[in-house]
């Protein structure tokens, strides 16, 4: 196997098998298991660094995978339905991409910290943060999908809040979700039920358009923290209203979900939000060192401790991809939440490719630093020259500092060739380059080295391209406040807006926004296409952009300021992970790209590699919608979530039918060897057998049959019309008679010894009692019942929701939905044929409608998506099935098919039904489509 010409190494979408472990001298080695849970403590003060372990969350991990192999024992029908639904093992989802595996893991442990039987969670101790409810928190990187987490987060607990009512301290529909600004906040809207973009549809969360009704009940409020600050006193007022109680607190912050108890909280960024212990002082710059507002933070908790004392909190689920506060200790240690249960940071997001590759200055041809001997370039502010002339008040039109300046010339040349590569490529907006600066007076200089023409390279001259983010007025429009008044830069930004390529009647309504609204608007627009930001390439911040800022487009980052501590560089670099797009390798994996960075001592081992292409333009996106005017193209089916067999009292087998039932020995283990182990090795002198052929007695020939017969009994009791151990009888009667004929076949003369016979029946008798059932039939007639969704027992074309895609869609003409996604050239063309065919009044394909089939196989029910349906002239009603190779699983699907046809006929009401499937040659399908239209 070639060796990786790139960090990521790992697929997105299946747990982590291998990742980087840097070697002595920081180069790097593949170590071929997952990494461990943790994180690293870096002091660039001090030039130390140390790796810090959570072997909590590691042994959650082994947990929670072996409760998944095991199918989540415990969990209510609701939460099992949606986790297959997620994990989507068939792959019957018409989602356009799966989960991350991180997304599900993180969903996954929450579900496992409520529901898991308890021997799965014995010893597990998840220490909170000292406060009356609990708190768990999962640790994400920026770009690993949290948004998504919340959506799923949010239909777990509603749905099983509104199924089992009788669970208030378990579930809640009453969710109070946390932002850390408006900007945020603007974001999270997506996570309302109503929202047009939604993303409980965007990326078809629930299992069933029942269960996806039912969702719309939640009741879901989105703020940021501000709102939960105290009610400032009117010091003028003549009325002295005293303190604001803190019922009133609650009605004030809650509105309409104050009617509600035990409420479930989401922290979005949750770092913010950490409880200050008495003991413990820390100071403003220690705070502001971690990004941290110690007012917001504790601010945020006291808030939420007021809700509790009103209404209970039932807990609260903290999301964050760096969740430390400051412990206040002399040095820059962060300190971990106590209460993270699951992990997923940045080194794992890089590997996976879910997020660019941050690529750090390692080398260059000038002198190192004489303390660290790394480049001046990895950390600009530590040189004295630097530090010394950008921390203090200077005027705008005042030089950068040379090293300053040779550091834009390098980076500048890297974005300009990336610039000219986007653009030929396609890309409407630039690629982006952010400073993060150490002060307001800093930030002018930058503005003015680039807007007024100093900058080494012309195409980064352009003044209308170049961003200055007042962080004062910045921080006053995320509270939704006016800040003090300021022609100058008011002035600017609506230099920026009218610049724009943009339509003139988005400028209309940007014209009339006051500049907090405008400054907010530019910095949410950042790259996006039609907005007001699409066009800026140079972005200029003091300390830090806020969370939620995720611009795409960021390639180039230049870090100005301090940096001491880790913590800050990763939240720094966070504002520039964001893809753009999201292509594979021929091995599935996520095709790098890069951001440049220089002056942020990101601690990350870079193996050497090629440049990297850079990244295609966006994807045009398809909406497929459901088309009120061609009512008359719609098409309506049963759902049935079963068919029942309901049988008459005698039962009987046709033998001459029965298909023999293949056992092959070669897949059985009958005695396995263990050994003592430590690590990777075992002892081999202390072996010891397992050997079930020394256990004769537990393999009787009439337990077996007794124990086939119950399986049996369960399948058939609730259908069964006459006494219930008459039903019993006859079917020991029928398992004896099976175990005894010429229908099981073990190729194997070894294994017909009786005894190893008995054991493969036992270890197989699932698969027996199903392969017999198969042959139960009434005496006389055999009739079907189909048990229909009480919620929505009626599916419809017309109630399919609109959804968005970037595959190829192709416009429909006899069809209610507005296109078809093509996903093979065989659906291409039975799209061709039926939309030509004189005899058919319409058809759709199978996608996103809801249309499923439910069917055994190895022992589990699973679900069948069948291509397409057509209804003829005549009223028939044909489910067209397409295949180029047939497999024994196919088959099983179409049992299941044949047998919901025969149900749904022999129930009446529906019109007439048929199925038929084309297989191996495409030419056969105008004979099928032919063949039901007479």
């Amino acid at each position: 196997m070639a060796a990786p010409t790139s960090l990521i190494i790992n697929s997105a979408f299946v747990e982590p098998q291998q990742h980087w472990a840097e070697n002595t001298d920081r180069t790097l080695r593949l170590a071929p298991k997952r990494r461990a849970a943790g994180y690293e403590i870096i002091d660039t003060r001090e030039n130390t660094r140390r790796q810090v372990s959570i072997p909590l969350v590691d042994d959650i991990r082994q947990r929670v995978g072996q409760w998944r192999e095991a199918g989540w024992p415990g969990v209510t029908a609701v939460t099992l339905e949606l986790l297959t639904h997620w994990w989507d093992a068939d792959k019957v989802s018409r989602r356009q991409y799966p989960f991350y595996f991180c997304q599900l893991e993180a969903i996954e442990t929450l579900i496992w910290m409520l529901e898991a039987q308890p021997e799965y969670r014995q010893g597990i101790n998840v220490q909170g943060d000292g406060g009356a409810f609990e708190r768990l928190c999962n640790k994400m990187a920026t770009g690993s999908g949290k948004t998504t987490v919340m959506a799923m987060i949010i239909t777990w607990q509603v749905l099983n809040a509104l199924t089992y009512p009788k669970s208030p301290r378990k579930y809640s529909s009453a969710i109070f979700l946390v932002a850390p600004g408006l900007t945020v906040k603007s974001r999270l809207q997506v996570l309302m039920p109503g929202h047009i973009d939604n993303y409980y549809d965007s990326f078809e969360l629930c299992p069933s358009e029942a269960m996806r009704q039912k969702l719309n009940q939640a009741e879901v409020l989105i703020e940021n923290w501000h709102t939960l600050m105290p009610l400032k006193q009117q010091e003028r007022s003549v009325v002295k209203k005293g303190k604001e109680s803190d019922e009133a607190f609650t009605k004030r912050v809650l509105g309409k979900l104050a009617g509600y108890k035990d409420l479930l909280v989401i922290n979005d960024e949750a770092h913010h939000a950490y409880r200050k212990p008495a003991d413990v002082k820390i100071s403003k710059a220690d705070a502001e060192a971690f990004g941290i507002d110690l007012d917001e933070a504790t601010r945020w908790v006291e808030g939420l401790d007021r809700i509790h004392k009103t209404r209970r909190i039932a807990r609260c689920f903290d999301l964050s991809a760096t969740p430390f506060a400051p412990t206040g200790r002399t040095n820059t240690e962060a300190g971990l939440f106590s209460w993270v249960v699951s992990d997923f940071g940045l080194n794992d997001a890089i590997e996976a490719g879910l997020v660019k590759t941050p690529r750090v200055v390692v080398r260059d041809d000038a002198l190192p630093n004489a303390q660290t001997l790394r480049p001046k370039l990895y950390h600009l502010y530590r040189e004295p020259e630097v530090a010394e002339d950008l921390n203090r008040k200077a005027e705008a039109h005042e030089a950068l500092p040379a090293l300053v300046q040779q550091a834009y010339t390098l980076l500048g040349a890297d974005w300009r060739a990336t610039a000219a590569e986007w653009a030929a490529l396609g890309h409407l907006s630039p690629p982006v380059m952010l400073t993060v600066c150490n002060r307001t007076e800093t930030a002018a200089r930058v503005e003015h080295y680039f807007a007024k023409g100093h900058a080494q390279w012309p195409e980064l001259h352009d003044a209308a391209r170049t961003f200055r983010v007042d962080s004062k007025v910045l921080e006053k429009a995320e509270l939704g406040e006016t800040a003090s008044s300021d022609k100058d830069y008011e002035l600017r930004l609506k230099e920026i807006m009218e610049a724009a390529r943009i339509p003139e009647s988005r400028k209309e309504a940007l014209r009339s926004m006051k500049k907090e609204e405008l400054l907010r608007e530019l910095v949410d627009t950042v790259g996006k296409r039609g907005q007001a930001g699409q066009d800026l390439q140079n972005v200029v911040s003091v300390a830090m952009l806020s969370e939620g800022w995720d611009a795409k487009n960021v390639t180039h980052i230049m870090g100005l300021r301090a940096f001491t501590s880790q913590l800050l560089c990763e939240q720094v670099i966070g504002r520039g992970l964001r893809r753009v797009a999201y292509d594979k390798d021929a091995n599935g994996l996520y095709l790098p790209e890069y951001v440049n960075v220089f002056g942020v001592p990101l601690s990350i081992a870079l193996q050497p590699g090629g440049g990297g292409a850079s990244p295609p333009p966006p994807k045009p996106s398809t909406q497929i919608e459901s088309l009120p005017a061609r009512n008359l193209f719609e098409i309506k089916w049963p759902n049935i979530l079963r068919v029942d067999q309901v049988v008459r009292p005698q039962l009987v087998v046709e033998w001459t039918n029965v298909g023999v039932l293949k056992i092959d020995p070669a897949t059985v283990a009958l005695h396995a060897d263990i050994a003592p182990a430590l690590g990777g090795a075992a002892d081999w002198s202390q072996v010891v057998t397992i050997d079930l052929e020394k256990l004769p007695e537990e393999f009787r020939l009439q337990r077996l049959v007794f124990k086939a017969a119950q399986r049996a009994f369960e399948l058939l009791q609730e259908q069964f019309k006459g006494q219930r151990e008459y039903l019993l009888f006859q079917l020991v009667r029928l398992v004896e008679e099976f175990l005894a004929s010429n229908k099981i076949d073990i190729p194997s003369l070894f294994h017909q010894d009786p005894l190893r016979k008995r054991i493969l029946y036992s270890l197989h008798i699932d698969l027996i009692t199903q392969h017999l059932m198969k042959y139960v039939i009434e005496q006389n007639t055999l009739k079907l019942e189909p048990v229909f969704d009480g919620e929505r027992p009626i599916g419809s074309t017309r109630d399919m929701r609109t959804w968005y895609t970037t595959r190829i869609a192709e416009p429909t003409q006899r069809c209610q939905v507005s296109h078809i996604v093509v996903d093979s050239g065989w659906e291409k063309y039975a799209a061709n044929v039926v939309e030509a065919h004189t005899k058919v009044a319409a058809w759709v394909k199978n996608d996103h409608l809801g249309f499923h089939i439910l069917y055994l196989w190895n022992g589990s029910k699973r679900k069948y998506i069948p291509d397409f349906l057509v209804r003829y002239e005549s009223g028939k009603t044909l489910v067209l099935e397409i295949k180029g190779v047939d497999s024994p699983q196919d088959q099983a699907k179409r049992a299941a098919l044949a047998q919901w046809v025969d149900a749904v006929n022999a129930h009446g009401g529906f019109g007439t039904w048929a199925w038929d499937v084309v297989v191996g040659d495409a030419a056969g399908m105008r004979d099928v489509v032919d063949k039901h239209g007479q």
